[in-house]
């Protein structure tokens, strides 16, 4: 069965002609299977109040969606987002009201200035019917973006095989925290496996933790998968040129690393370099990509990127 992960910008309006809504808190899922592939689309849904949310949503999703309604700076960190994490293949939607050339030029020197012009959810159904999945191989490694206690069943965890492939009984580890955990259970789309592989959207029922235990971001994975870092990592950063103000020494921000989202205070060390600090634990890859937020800017409130050492 055959995975695919939008997540979806702009205007939420056409979520329900895309998939039936499940899980929804500030962020909301929505899924759709066919004979051959299971659709997830996550849409940011407190967004523009909260802009972590949105940094979460691209964070589990490998294709994009863009519904474009208006042309403003909440559209611009939306972009900046997709650029951010990378998300390279989409599509593009827009009303009426929308000049697409405008809309083309703000793409241009983005990683979205790939993504394909659409005129009708009804194409927008038949382009999707053509990607294919985008898994790695590796280690497992599962991001958690829900985690709730179910009577009867216990933990329940819901996240994307971002890496690698899950089986039931896998002893496996929830980190950053570094506690065991057995996968007792795998579901997809509510039909029960015995093993799902990256990059496949899974309910895992786990025994070793809590629901309480997991916080989003959390990643339950394959032992030495992931580095831990528990105060500081040092980070290759370029600042956004939408951004207008400075990186300056002892500024906190928030650093949002795949779906964690940690408070962070940072130090320049030259050629590039930052060292952030960061007050809880954090799980990571070398090479992985991170951003700097600043909830209250009133600009652009995504500071800049950069590549974790």
């Amino acid at each position: 069965m055959n995975s695919i992960n939008f997540v979806l910008l702009g205007d939420h309006g056409i979520a329900a002609e895309l998939g039936k809504k499940g899980t929804a808190t500030d962020i909301a899922i929505f899924d759709r299977k066919t004979s051959d592939s299971v659709y997830t689309w996550t849409a940011p849904v407190m967004f523009p109040e909260k802009v972590q949310s949105l940094m979460q949503a691209v964070n589990i999703a490998e294709y994009g969606l863009l519904n474009v309604a208006t042309l403003d700076k909440y559209l611009g960190e939306q972009i900046i987002a997709l650029d951010s994490a990378g998300i390279s293949e989409g599509f593009v939607l827009h009303s009426y009201s929308v000049d697409r050339d405008k809309l083309k030029a703000a793409l241009k020197t983005t990683a979205l200035s790939g993504y394909q012009f659409l005129d009708s959810v009804e194409d927008l159904k038949a382009e999707m019917s053509k990607l294919k999945p985008k898994g790695r191989e590796g280690p497992v490694i599962i991001p958690v973006d829900h985690a709730f206690d179910v009577k009867g069943v216990g933990t329940v965890a819901l996240g994307v095989v971002r890496q690698g492939e899950v089986k039931v009984y896998d002893e496996l580890f929830l980190t950053p925290s570094m506690k065991p955990v057995l996968v007792k259970s795998i579901q997809m789309h509510d039909d029960p496996v015995q093993s799902s592989a990256s990059p496949a959207r899974v309910g895992l029922a786990i025994k070793g933790v809590t629901a309480d235990d997991i916080a989003r971001g959390d990643i339950i994975c394959a032992k030495d998968a992931v580095s831990i870092a528990t105060d500081k990592i040092d980070v290759k950063f370029a600042k956004s040129p939408f951004f207008k103000g400075d990186v300056l020494d002892s500024q906190m921000f928030m650093l949002s690393l795949g779906m964690q989202i940690r408070p962070a205070k940072v130090r320049n060390v030259g050629e590039g370099l930052l060292q952030i600090s960061v007050e809880k634990p954090l799980a990571y890859q070398k090479g992985q990509t991170c951003v700097l937020l600043k909830p209250d800017n009133q600009g652009t409130r995504i500071i800049g990127k950069g590549e974790v050492q």
